[in-house]
């Protein structure tokens, strides 16, 4: 295996502030249960994570696997993180442990997402990391993303698979998570919506802070939001 700053250096990653204390350096050292993941996430993780280290909260991931991830994340939050993993395989529950605890169930399933919800009632981190079907993906979003707790992070994970047929997706195929992530950008602006044909505010109108694409991932962050004004300051007016 490369050395740590060997790898890290090969990335090529935009902002190297990164310690070796970070999930990067856990993911590439780790002896412990396996962890599958695109080497480039770990930067989008630290950035939308950083700010809970230490402090107490609960996060979901759906997809439990082999169950590194949710040691990563244990080892990586801390002692006061209280970790939810889902998954499909009855065997998962096996990888319970202390601070992290799993539920087996289907994520294609409304009412076993249901349960979840009324079981926890809230989170403040999720990541979507299960089936990758696009049905799934967006099922999961519309009955979980309302469990976030004021500046919660969502995170739907492994997206290329907008783009598989496979996965019930294709390039600009509306029951894709990438398309259904695309109509979240106009209910975000719904506020200035007055030409013809006009659209109404819902739910993720005041309710999304933003959406960040990137390679394979989005991220959605939770904020009650209320419609924007505008104003101006200043005494000088300057005219050419």
């Amino acid at each position: 295996m490369l050395e740590f700053k060997q790898i890290f250096k090969k990335l090529e990653f935009p902002h190297r502030n990164f310690s070796e204390t970070t999930l990067l350096k856990y993911f590439l050292n780790n002896d412990k249960r396996v962890i599958s993941k695109w080497l480039h996430y770990f930067e989008v993780y630290e950035f939308y994570f950083d700010r809970l280290r230490g402090k107490p909260f609960r996060m979901l991931e759906i997809g439990v696997n082999r169950g590194g991830s949710m040691q990563m994340w244990k080892e990586y939050f801390g002692d006061h993180v209280e970790i939810v993993g889902v998954d499909i395989s009855p065997g998962c529950k096996n990888l319970e442990e202390e601070q992290i605890q799993i539920r087996i169930g289907d994520q294609g399933d409304q009412g076993f997402l249901s349960s979840i919800k009324e079981e926890f009632k809230s989170f403040d981190v999720i990541i979507d990391d299960g089936s990758h079907f696009n049905d799934h993906q967006i099922l999961t979003f519309k009955e979980l993303f309302s469990t976030l707790t004021k500046n919660g992070i969502y995170v739907c994970e492994d997206c290329h698979t907008s783009y598989w047929n496979e996965y019930r997706g294709g390039y600009r195929d509306s029951r894709s998570f990438i398309e259904f992530s695309k109509e979240l950008i106009d209910q975000v602006n719904a506020y200035h919506s007055k030409s013809k044909p006009r659209f109404s505010q819902d739910f993720y109108t005041r309710n999304i802070e933003f959406i960040h694409f990137y390679d394979s991932m989005v991220v959605f962050k939770r904020s009650r939001r209320l419609k924007p004004f505008m104003k101006k300051t200043g005494e000088i007016d300057w005219k050419s």
